[in-house]
């Protein structure tokens, strides 16, 4: 072995359906350098010990979100998290808290892809506009409103991170609701009502239990709690409109 190598002790939570009763911890000694990564560690034992390892990867550089997992207990990206950091104590890597297991680290999605997609996930232009007409366009001022909320990968590590949503998952979710309101706040959209609907429903924004540990472990400072916020004062504002005298609020 390379002298500048070191080992780690990685425990990984096991999990094969058609084989295993419930989940199990397995332990694995990986030789690391100080820039490899979490998921560099899970990539060393599937290629170099145990080729039967399960988990999502792609980009390994905090952009595409998929591997996100609970690292010694703290949702975070694999690629974004370094062996270094844990040595000389071992690493725990679990996969995302509240979501169900499918195979070792590898976590159902289904729940969150339909909660993204019912909150319609992209511009609803205001009025058609031909290519003859050019862009939709939006002032730097415009643009700065709706730019951190943009940055979201879909990492799913604030679900792992919400209390609210370990407890109820009918609960529409920090991550949603901080992309829901990224569209409402585009000057360019015309689907706010339609999005309204969701948030002032009875899973939307007022489930939220402001505990803000969302914000904390987003990757990318989205900060969701932020955007749950604006959000309810949004659902606030249009309750009370709605009282008032047609024409009024205007």
């Amino acid at each position: 072995m390379n002298e500048t190598h070191k080992v780690i002790a990685i425990e990984v939570l096991r999990y094969r359906p058609e084989l295993d009763e419930k989940p199990f911890f397995q332990t694995y000694q990986v030789p690391f350098t100080e820039e490899m990564s979490v998921l560099q560690g899970l990539l060393y034992i599937k290629d170099e010990l145990d080729g039967t390892l399960s988990f999502r990867w792609s980009c390994r550089m905090a952009i595409c979100g998929s591997c996100g997992a609970m690292i010694d207990g703290v949702p975070m990206l694999g690629c974004h998290t370094f062996l270094r950091d844990y040595y000389p104590n071992k690493v725990r890597v679990e996969p995302l808290a509240h979501f169900p297991i499918e195979r070792d680290l590898v976590v159902g999605a289904d729940d969150f892809i339909g909660k993204l997609e019912r909150i319609k996930p992209y511009i609803v232009p205001k009025e058609p506009r031909t290519l003859a007409e050019g862009e939709y366009l939006q002032t730097p001022a415009q643009l700065e409103r709706i730019l951190q909320f943009s940055s979201c990968i879909n990492c799913m590590l604030c679900y792992a991170a919400c209390p609210q949503y370990g407890l109820d998952p009918a609960f529409i979710g920090p991550g949603v609701l901080a992309l829901l309101h990224r569209y409402n706040a585009d000057s360019r959209d015309a689907a706010r009502a339609d999005r309204m609907q969701l948030v002032n429903a009875e899973e939307g924004v007022w489930s939220c239990t402001a505990v803000g540990y969302c914000s904390e472990v987003c990757p990318k400072g989205v900060d969701p709690a932020n955007a749950v916020n604006q959000n309810k004062t949004a659902s606030a504002a249009d309750y009370f409109l709605h009282w008032l005298p047609k024409g009024s609020g205007k």
